[in-house]
C-alpha cells in the first residue's frame, strides 16, 4: 500500500520567507537576513507580517523553495501526495495557492489540494511542516523542514531537514 504525504505549501514548497524580506525591504529599509531571524516567529521578526499575508498577491508571487518543484514530482510519483496549507487563515490566499500550485507544480491535481484551517484531521503517514503546531498532533512519521522560527526547536520525535536535497535522501 502507497503512503500518504502531507507536505506543507509555506515554508516546504513556498519560500515565503524571502517573498516578505523583498517586502520590508522595499518598504522599510531594512535588509534582514535569514540567520538574523532565528529563533523568532514571523509577527515578532517582520514589523509588516500581517499586513504583507494579508494583501493581494503576497502567496501568488511567493517564488518557490529551491529544489521543491523537481522533489516534489520525483515525491509525487513514490508517495500518495497531499499538499496540505492553512490557508482559511488567509481567505484571500486559497486561489492564490491554487493558482500558484497549479502554475509551478502542474502535477498536482486539484484532488490533492487540501485547504483547511487547522491539519489536525488530515491524515497520513508521514508530515512534512515548517510549524511545530501542525508536527504536533500528528502519529505518523514528522519532518520538520527547517525555517528561522523553529530553528531552535528540537523535538526527539521530529526528524529534521535543512533542504530539499535532504528531505530527498531520507525519502
Amino acid at each position: 500500500m502507497t503512503q500518504q504525504l502531507l507536505v506543507d505549501m509555506d515554508g516546504v514548497l513556498a519560500d515565503v520567507y524571502s517573498r516578505i524580506l523583498s517586502l520590508e525591504f522595499s518598504e522599510t529599509g531594512i535588509q534582514q537576513t535569514m540567520e538574523s531571524l532565528n529563533g523568532k516567529t514571523e509577527a515578532e521578526a517582520f514589523v509588516n507580517y500581517l499586513k504583507h499575508v494579508r494583501s493581494k498577491d503576497f502567496f501568488r508571487k511567493a517564488p518557490t523553495m529551491p529544489g521543491s518543484i523537481e522533489g516534489l514530482q520525483y515525491l509525487n510519483e513514490k508517495y500518495k501526495v497531499l499538499v496540505v496549507s492553512s490557508a482559511t487563515e488567509y481567505p484571500q490566499s486559497m486561489i492564490e495557492k491554487y493558482e500558484w500550485l497549479k502554475e509551478f507544480y502542474p502535477f498536482i491535481s486539484w484532488k490533492q489540494m487540501v485547504f483547511c484551517g487547522v491539519k489536525d484531521s488530515i491524515k497520513g503517514d508521514i508530515m512534512i511542516d515548517d510549524h511545530p503546531k501542525n508536527l504536533d498532533f500528528f502519529s505518523g512519521k514528522k519532518i520538520i523542514f527547517t525555517q528561522p522560527h523553529n530553528f531552535y526547536i528540537s523535538k526527539s520525535d521530529y526528524q529534521r531537514v535543512d533542504n530539499w536535497k535532504q528531505l530527498l535522501e531520507i525519502l
